[in-house]
């Protein structure tokens, strides 16, 4: 719906000039409601302008990890404020808002139009490689929605021509008063998961490991069983998709407080599980395989 579009389109402005001028120091109501009497002739929706506007604002700063992870190539403060709150407005509706009122792709393409009237020349592939990346990690919700539009033919990157990055990870495990524990981040998008890293050129897997797990949740690692290796395909809003090749150990460390890095591409949380409570949390088909085994073996060597 147009008015939608518009609406979206008062919220853009609206989230620019607190962007622009310190939204610790303006009254948010006052500019969306001067913003909307300048910005559109037609009625707008002013309690759906209210509503996005405020819970992008309320959310903000978990959506800002979401970008950071989906685009990290890209410090958040280098991504063009239009492109920046562009992103704010399209993840927003992709993650919070209400999937029956904005489905997903409706609120992918509103994105890419906003991209395409506000942004600059490289925009609207920049925007759509962020929100695809993300779109991918939510399970490609409603991928067989059949659009109203006509379907743009999609030429993809044979699976053998890709890039390749290789990383390295583990499921790191210590002891303490007799019980167990793994060390486990949890990520943006409400998942446990391994903690690892990107490899440097011509490091050593088991070098990387112990470099990766110091970085992200500063532990001293040893490194032991390799236990495993995964692969997936993952969107770069820049490079495209991009094959994404994992090596993971088990590896053991001293039980103590867990730091998580500031730049910790898009993670929010830390924490030790006792081996007990591994298998009632939330973590990633392709992952639990990995502390399955590593589990094995930790109780092998008690």
């Amino acid at each position: 719906m147009a008015n939608r579009h518009i609406a979206r389109s008062i919220v853009l402005q609206s989230l620019f000039e607190l962007d622009f001028r310190d939204d610790t120091v303006i009254d948010s109501e006052e500019l969306l409601l001067r913003n909307a009497a300048e910005f559109a002739n037609d009625v707008v929706d002013l309690s759906f302008v209210r509503e996005l506007l405020g819970g992008i604002l309320s959310k903000k700063s978990e959506i800002d990890l979401v970008i950071e992870k989906a685009a990290p190539d890209w410090p958040l403060d280098k991504i063009s404020m239009i492109d920046r709150n562009i992103l704010r407005i399209g993840l927003y509706e992709l993650l919070f808002a209400d999937a029956k009122e904005v489905p997903a792709k409706v609120a992918i393409n509103e994105a890419i139009e906003l991209s395409k009237n506000y942004g600059g020349e490289k925009s609207s592939k920049f925007v759509n490689g962020v929100l695809g990346s993300v779109y991918k990690e939510l399970g490609e919700p409603d991928k067989d929605a059949v659009s109203k539009k006509k379907k743009r033919v999609i030429i993809d990157i044979p699976f053998e021509q890709m890039p390749i990055e290789r990383l390295a990870g583990a499921v790191v495990y210590a002891q303490s008063e007799g019980n167990y524990y793994l060390a486990l981040v949890h990520d943006v998008f409400g998942y446990w998961t391994l903690s690892k890293g990107g490899l440097e050129p011509e490091e050593k897997e088991m070098d990387g490991v112990k470099r990766a797990i110091k970085e992200e949740i500063s532990l001293d690692v040893e490194v032991m069983d390799e236990i495993g290796r995964n692969e997936y395909v993952a969107n770069h809003p820049e490079k495209g998709k991009i094959r994404k090749q994992v090596t993971y150990y088990l590896a053991k460390s001293e039980y103590k407080d867990l730091v998580l890095e500031k730049d910790n591409g898009g993670l929010d949380e830390a924490r030790w599980f006792k081996l007990t409570e591994v298998q009632d949390i939330k973590t990633y088909g392709d992952i639990l395989p990995f502390i399955t085994k590593a589990v094995s073996l930790i109780s092998e060597r008690i």
